[in-house]
């Protein structure tokens, strides 16, 4: 039975992940730090997962639950999540997204050098890209404290590969679903024009309405992860879905599944709200995951907002 450990367990991927890997019969351990909220939820969703306390900022606990799960697959999906939390926790972002990785790969280096490792990164670290669309040659240039991070993550891994370990970085673009926490635009967009649609709202306020992504739904890119992690050889992919859409789309498709016409007159812009740097287009090219991986989105831009719109509703 391949024995599986899931960082960020409790997250919106990591919820997902757990629940395909039992689907398959793996032995799930998940890590998880004190105190933390989601964990009830997911024991209910998923009792079979054995969870353990841990913090990427003690590698003593690192050490402890790596020796208690003996994982053969290590998917690193925990950290800050959040680019606007980065701007506020510069500090925090870098101890727990950046040197949290370098953390569980020296662990990992002395418990289960073996064991195949898969770190969740993001598109986040091309950043201020001079090319559109972005693949895994694309050079990188983070824009805020979070892709700073990623980038530090995403190069440590490449070095801990080249030393031997089968080590990957899964470059996640934008991925969404009902469990995106409210923090994230789209889910504000879902919960706010659900609440419109039942009389409770009047109107969606949001920041930059230009900001440009590449929106995926999370279970189809947890299954890239999956498949990473058991390719013949490491390497990196970018997992996206090749299509940018900006914020006011994903608001006007929002609208569109309630059928509220006059959308675009319900959206308020606060300034407040606009980030101090954003990249304008992020969009990626994942052909090297289609070509080597076997991967493909099967989920539209359309039908997901429509998916998370009926969830809140």
């Amino acid at each position: 039975m391949t024995r599986a450990l899931v960082t960020g367990v409790t997250g919106q991927d990591g919820g997902y992940l757990a629940e395909r890997l039992l689907a398959e019969g793996c032995e799930v351990h998940g890590l998880v730090h004190a105190g933390d909220a989601h964990a009830d939820a997911l024991r209910a969703r998923c009792p079979e997962v054995t969870l353990h306390e841990g913090d990427l900022t003690d590698e003593s606990s690192l050490e402890r639950v790596v020796a208690a799960a003996e994982p053969d697959e290590v998917y690193n999906l925990a950290g800050i999540s959040s680019v606007a939390f980065s701007w506020q926790e510069p500090v925090l972002t870098a101890d727990v997204t950046a040197l949290g990785v370098a953390r569980l790969l020296a662990v990992l280096s002395r418990r289960r050098p073996d064991a195949r490792f898969v770190q969740a990164s993001s598109a986040e670290i091309f950043g201020d890209a001079e090319v559109a669309p972005q693949d895994e040659s694309t050079p990188l240039r983070p824009t805020s404290p979070y892709g700073v991070a990623k980038v530090f993550a995403h190069q440590l891994v490449g070095v801990h590969r080249a030393q031997g370990m089968h080590a990957v970085s899964a470059i996640l673009y934008n991925h969404e679903s009902p469990r995106r926490p409210p923090t994230f635009v789209t889910r504000k967009i879902t919960q706010t024009v659900a609440r419109i649609a039942r009389g409770q709202e009047s109107e969606l306020v949001l920041g930059n309405l230009e900001a440009r992504r590449d929106w995926g739904w999370a279970p189809d890119y947890v299954d890239a992860l999956l498949r990473a992690a058991r390719a013949d050889e490491p390497a990196d992919y970018v997992v996206a879905t090749g299509e940018a859409h900006s914020v006011r789309e994903f608001a006007l498709a929002a609208f569109a599944r309630v059928g509220i016409e006059d959308g675009e007159s319900r959206i308020r812009v606060d300034p407040a709200l606009v980030r101090p740097s954003d990249p304008s287009l992020l969009v990626g090219d994942a052909t090297k995951a289609r070509k080597e991986l076997g991967w493909a989105p099967t989920v539209s831009f359309e039908e997901l907002v429509g998916r998370m719109v009926d969830a809140d509703l």
